[in-house]
């Protein structure tokens, strides 16, 4: 074999090898993604894996969680088709929450109690000033007792409150002016009796916020008592019956 001739076929070899190779390989294959684009598909498969479980608080009534869920979709997500699904209910679920959240907040803000008191029984339901508040707060006190009747007070701390005889109240119930007809205990305890507690009991009943205008005995100080009473409850403020007389 001359030369020219033994190249021609190391050509032919070679082309040949091509051919089998090109045949042995994939036909119209992708290409591999690149880091952009297997960003996204976790993006895609981490939306719709949250939107899995926002769904299954849904069907829980789970708000709180299905809100928290809902936002994190939308913050993380704000382009997905799970954004979009998420949008269509969660403005509901969260008006649902949030008031569902405040009428719990206003509940807890009442403290019921029955207990032996004074050789009878009493029953009270207690709510604290939202303002002031921490050690300066002044109970609003329902009361119930089997010899003493029922009333209606406020309650702090000594030296307690001015007060000559009656004493009138300003103060406003849901922005609305009243007055308030009170007076002190001669016992001296830092308290200010309601005069007429059916009275003020019905205006209690369909309030959602209290405000008293007092002055403290002590320095005379001005101070507006504010009580957020909407949460009140007349079912859990227990009834007793009047003392035998013996």
């Amino acid at each position: 074999m001359n030369l020219p001739s033994f190249r021609l076929s190391r050509v032919a070899a070679v082309l040949g090898a091509a051919v089998l190779l090109g045949a042995c390989s994939p036909q119209g294959s992708a290409p591999a993604p690149d880091a952009a684009q297997q960003q996204a598909q976790q993006r895609n498969a981490d939306a719709a894996r949250n939107l899995d479980t926002y769904r299954q608080l849904l069907r829980i009534h789970n708000d709180e969680m299905a809100v928290s869920m809902g936002k994190d979709i939308l913050q993380r997500f704000p382009d997905s088709d799970a954004a979009k699904e998420v949008q269509k209910t969660l403005p509901e679920i969260e008006k649902r929450y949030t008031e569902a959240s405040e009428k719990n907040r206003l509940d807890r803000l009442w403290l019921y109690q029955v207990s032996p008191m004074a050789g009878g029984t009493q029953s009270t339901a207690t709510i604290q000033s939202s303002q002031p508040s921490g050690n300066d707060r002044v109970q609003l006190v329902l009361r119930r007792h089997t010899s003493w009747g029922q009333s209606v007070f406020l309650y702090g701390r000594k030296p307690g409150f001015v007060c000559r005889g009656n004493c009138a109240i300003a103060g406003t119930v849901d922005g609305k002016p009243v007055r308030i007809m009170a007076f002190a205990p001669s016992t001296g305890e830092p308290a200010l009796m309601i005069r007429d507690d059916k009275a003020f009991l019905a205006l209690l009943q369909k309030a959602k916020k209290i405000t008293m205008d007092v002055t403290l005995a002590d320095g005379q100080k001005k101070q507006t008592l504010v009580y957020e009473v909407g949460g009140f409850d007349p079912a859990r403020w227990a009834a007793v019956g009047k003392s035998k007389k013996k």
